[in-house]
């Protein structure tokens, strides 16, 4: 079969070849700790849960405008006007099936062939994925360990060029757990306005910050039009399986991703939509008891880290991520992650799955009970020891 040439320009996402791995491993009756997958491993809230059965029953389960039901819109321009200090309103929003449509669509709304868009690397590996598959040209931008998980702003202006339309960054980061401080986006707020292109921000994890401010970048004077803020409930609230993101954007892109919406998906199953606005309106005592279970579990994970033979780890200020140097232990990332995975029972993602700049690193989800942190912690110290000299 003769496939079309675009399909040689996708990538993946390596965290599912991981999981199917490690759960191969496990019908042959291995044991595995899973710290691969970036998915909280909390339920829904109930309060959630109720409303979407409520739903149902009121009959939400037919089709929606393309760009998301009115009420949720309205819902989440309110929430983001509130906590990202930006005066957002219905029509800047875009509801889709989980928060990828919104890089997918926005970016095949913004680059044409030839175009240059700048990404985060190490990063979320989907990001160079979709700017390759458009046929625009994928610019990696160094994030460096010594800058706190941050980029040289001096690389920064470099890198750009009279085709870049598109700078992605995300904060609290994935892999790294990374928060990009005030000082570093009053550099990209006067990089924006002087080259003229638009900012992505993944903003994803915005309520998992444990240290520093994640403050968007859409909040800036003369940055909202020029900024696709990305959220949405799976990592909130635990809601990964409901496939619910959103895009607040300037109103013109807003009609085009829409369009592509109607395109691909039609719309957003309606009785979620009606869930999210139950997450966004009702109690988030169950999201702060999250946020500091994952900060408790931050802190014996990126401890027992430090402890490990010819391993060191910096503490991440947000996400649930840790990114830890490996470079000491002599193996490379790939090479640790399989060893880990096939003789140590615990699952972990190279840092290359992330880009080229992620050698030397693995990523270690702390999405996981305390307990099996303790175990993979055990696991991960008895196979160094026996590789990794004093």
């Amino acid at each position: 079969m003769d496939y079309a040439t675009r399909m040689s320009r996708l990538g993946t996402e390596t965290a599912f070849e991981v999981l199917a791995r490690a759960q191969a491993l496990e019908r042959q009756g291995r044991d595995v700790v899973h710290l691969e997958i970036g998915e909280p491993d909390f339920d829904t809230p109930r309060h959630i849960r109720d409303a979407a059965v409520r739903a149902l029953d009121e009959g939400w389960t037919h089709y929606g405008p393309s760009a998301g039901l009115a009420e949720l819109r309205e819902t989440i321009a309110e929430d983001v006007s509130r906590t990202r200090g930006i005066a957002a309103q219905a029509d800047h929003v875009v509801v889709t099936p989980g928060g990828k449509p919104i890089l997918f669509f926005s970016l095949m709304a913004l680059l044409d062939e030839g175009d240059e868009a700048v990404y985060p690397n190490p990063g979320f590996p989907i990001y160079e994925s979709v700017i390759r598959f458009l046929g625009a040209k994928p610019v990696p931008l160094r994030l460096r360990e010594e800058n706190g998980w941050a980029f040289d702003p001096d690389e920064l202006d470099r890198l750009l060029t009279p085709r870049t339309k598109v700078l992605i960054l995300n904060s609290p980061h994935n892999p790294t757990g990374g928060v990009l401080s005030r000082a570093m986006l009053d550099r990209v707020a006067e990089a924006a306005r002087r080259h003229d292109f638009y900012i992505l921000s993944d903003e994803i994890y915005s309520r998992l910050v444990f240290e520093g401010e994640a403050r968007s970048p859409a909040s800036y004077p003369g940055l909202q039009e020029r900024t696709i803020v990305l959220d949405g409930f799976s990592k909130t609230y635990a809601m990964t399986g409901w496939r619910l993101g959103y895009g607040v954007m300037e109103t013109g892109l807003a009609k085009h991703v829409a369009r592509l919406m109607t395109n691909c998906n039609s719309c957003t199953t309606s009785f979620v939509q009606r869930a999210g606005i139950a997450a966004l309106r009702g109690p988030q005592d169950e999201v702060e008891r999250m946020v500091a279970e994952f900060k408790r579990r931050r802190a014996r994970l990126v401890g027992g880290l430090n402890e490990l033979p010819g391993v060191s780890c910096r503490m991440p200020g947000g996400a649930f991520y840790a990114f830890p140097n490996i470079t000491g232990t002599g193996m490379t990332s790939q090479a640790m992650a399989d060893g880990l995975l096939d003789e140590a029972g615990v699952a972990v993602l190279s840092g290359t799955s992330f880009g080229a700049f992620g050698e030397g690193y693995v990523r270690i989800s702390s999405a996981n009970s305390f307990a099996n942190l303790e175990k993979a912690l055990e696991r991960m110290h008895d196979f160094l020891s026996a590789r990794v000299r004093a």
